[in-house]
């Protein structure tokens, strides 16, 4: 990947440069869908794409030579420093890279290295402004192809509150607020460097609460479980013993909020309880 990523490198930039692509601007939105089959057959022009959301979707159809996905969410003070990007599960016809200081870094490889429907995430050294390239493979035929993925920007407070302990405030308006809240074993704990994630799978002892299916009972042993997302930069561990996790989903998965133990979280809600500080009321039995 890394050879015929530096191959690639001098072309794609030589392309941008040659053509200037499109005017800043031709695409304001949060998603932008798009085909290689409207361009101009002799035009060098990378096409440009601005997107200004904090989370969005791209797809584009019949991929030809290059696209250039500038992510730009208009929010004045917010620090975003980490972009995770999911392939769709029939992403093909293209590779994408982002851009860090003149250099082109490849995420998702069409060539096996694309681990479609799994989440890539990367540092954004310039947290207001992200630019991710996707380069079209070469191929000799016009079979229908699709290039499209799902994007967030998470910013440094979210990115930062993944791998902190929460404080006994944030415990309680875990509860609350998250998409998920179970009562669980860590089963396993499994670690991505490729894609700076890291899984923990859970033995659920009760749901709470969950937006979507996304922990279900296996049908073999009749027991619950499901995996929870988190940075590989958490450096998450096994623990022994009964855990609360919350958090939000992202691309219709789990992400870990705060997981305090069970017995200590019993504690600090019951306390909270009493002196009637629980911002909202949960039925922990």
């Amino acid at each position: 990947a890394m050879a015929a990523e530096r191959g690639l490198l001098p072309a794609l930039l030589l392309v941008l440069l040659a053509g200037g692509g499109q005017q800043p601007g031709a695409a304001d939105y949060c998603s932008w869908r798009g085909s290689g089959l409207s361009w101009e057959p002799r035009s060098r022009a990378v096409e440009q794409v601005h997107l200004r959301c904090t989370e969005g979707s791209l797809e584009w159809m019949y991929p030809a030579r290059a696209l250039r996905v500038v992510l730009e969410p208009i929010l004045p003070s917010a620090q975003h420093t980490t972009v995770c990007i999911k392939p769709a599960s029939d992403f093909q016809g293209a590779s994408i890279y982002v851009e860090h200081a003149g250099q082109l870094h490849l995420v998702v490889s069409e060539a096996g290295g694309a681990r479609p429907h799994h989440v890539s995430c990367f540092s954004a050294h310039t947290p207001q402004r992200v630019a991710l390239f996707l380069q079209a493979s070469p191929q000799r035929d016009i079979s229908r192809r699709t290039a499209s993925f799902q994007y967030e920007l998470l910013s440094n407070q979210s990115a930062a509150a993944m791998c902190r302990p929460c404080d006994n405030v944030e415990l309680l308006m875990a509860i609350c607020s998250s998409d998920f809240v179970v009562k669980g074993s860590i089963r396993n704990v499994s670690h991505d460097s490729e894609n700076h994630m890291s899984q923990v799978d859970v033995n659920v002892q009760k749901v709470y609460r969950q937006k979507n299916r996304i922990f279900q009972q296996d049908e073999a042993s009749g027991e619950w479980r499901g995996p929870i997302r988190t940075l590989l930069q958490c450096k998450v561990k096994k623990g022994a013993g009964d855990f609360l996790f919350t958090g939000n989903e992202h691309f219709g998965e789990a992400w870990l909020g705060c997981a305090p133990r069970f017995k200590d979280f019993s504690f600090i809600y019951h306390a909270a309880r009493e002196r009637r500080a629980n911002p909202c009321e949960f039925q922990l039995n």
